[in-house]
Order: C-alpha cells, then structure tokens, then sequence
C-alpha cells in the first residue's frame, strides 16, 4: 500500500523534491574525494546524480519501480553511466559489499526497521568510509514544511548516535533550516544532520 502511494506520488508530479541535490549532501560530495557511494530510498535520483557527475559510483535502490526510472532516465540524458540502481525494499537490504560513502537522506523508518537497518548499513561502510544523514527531527512534527505525520517516524539525535555508536561520530547535530526541495520539501525545517566514519 505504501508503494503504491509512492509510486502515484512520483508519476503525478514532474519532480517530488526537485531536481537539485540535498545541500548537506551536496557539501559532503564537494569536499570529498570520489569513490563509491550506496543511496538507499534514493527516489528520483537528485542526489545519486550529483555525485555520480562528480565522479563517484553510486550504487541506489527503491521501491519505487516509477521512481527507479525517473532516476534512470535523466541519468541517460546527461550521458551518465555510472549508477546502478535496483527496485529493492529496504526490509529486504542486505549489505553484499562494501561503499566509501553512504547517504541515507530523508530515510524515515518504523523503530525496529530503523535499528535493524542501520546496523546493516554499519556494515556497508568500509573502513575509513562515511555515513552521511540529514532527517527531520522529532521537532519537525510542529512545522508544515514536509515529513512524515506520524511522530514514531522522526528521529532524535539521542537514538541516532546509539543506532551508528560503533561508528566514530565526526559531528551530529539539530537545526533549523529552509528547505527548498521541490513542492513536497519547502519551508522551515527542523532536522538532524550526522556525519561519521567507520575506524
């Protein structure tokens, strides 16, 4: 059910977050050496195509077959060949290799989903590589701007650091941003944005 409603989301509206990548990916991307990436829930492919233009090779993934193609198709437009991307649940995740980088941007989950997927991810992270997170924050459920209306879907910071503790936490922070993604994700926005390195 909730990937049919995925699915009309993203074949009735041209673009559901725009076309420019996420701004705190954006920053990680420019300041950091390309290499490969994994972007789960990827959607339309913003971000996956932002950092493949930059030269990385971005693995990404969503159950959304509408939006798989979406991604795909501008891809082809700009002449890139260097992401692959898969219709895959993320229940169904399983980490068979491991990334430089990977983006779980606006990646909300149910609690037990929530753990058990980032414990995965963990383990898609190679040593030396990054993980980079923005999401809405518990704080966001005040604000019309975008995100999921159920607040066990919004996270705090507390959680996140003991999801990622085997990871070496760089920064995690709260903050109140304008957001500016397409029609679903404007306005003042109330998220969490962690960076940290597996050692």
């Amino acid at each position: 059910m909730i990937k049919n409603f995925w699915d009309q989301r993203y074949s009735e509206n041209e673009t559901v977050y725009g076309d420019e990548p996420n701004l705190f990916f954006k920053s990680f991307i420019d300041t950091n050496k390309p290499g490969t990436i994994l972007l789960p829930a990827e959607g339309e492919g913003r971000n996956a195509i932002y950092a493949a233009q930059k030269g990385y090779t971005v693995d990404a993934f969503d159950y959304s077959e509408v939006a798989r193609n979406k991604a795909l198709k501008k891809a082809e437009a700009l002449g890139l060949s260097n992401i692959h991307y898969e219709v895959k649940d993320i229940a169904d995740f399983e980490p068979t290799k491991q990334y430089d980088a990977v983006a779980l941007i606006y990646v909300h989950l149910p609690e037990p989903l929530r753990k058990a997927f980032h414990s995965k991810i963990v383990n898609a992270i190679k040593p030396g590589g990054y993980l980079v997170l923005e999401a809405f924050s518990k704080e966001q459920i005040q604000f019309k701007s975008g995100g999921p209306a159920d607040p066990a879907l919004l996270y705090d910071a507390p959680s996140l650091c003991a999801d990622f503790q085997l990871l070496h936490i760089i920064s995690c922070g709260q903050k109140q941003i304008h957001l500016s993604e397409g029609k679903f994700h404007n306005g003042t926005a109330d998220v969490l944005r962690l960076i940290a390195q597996k050692l």
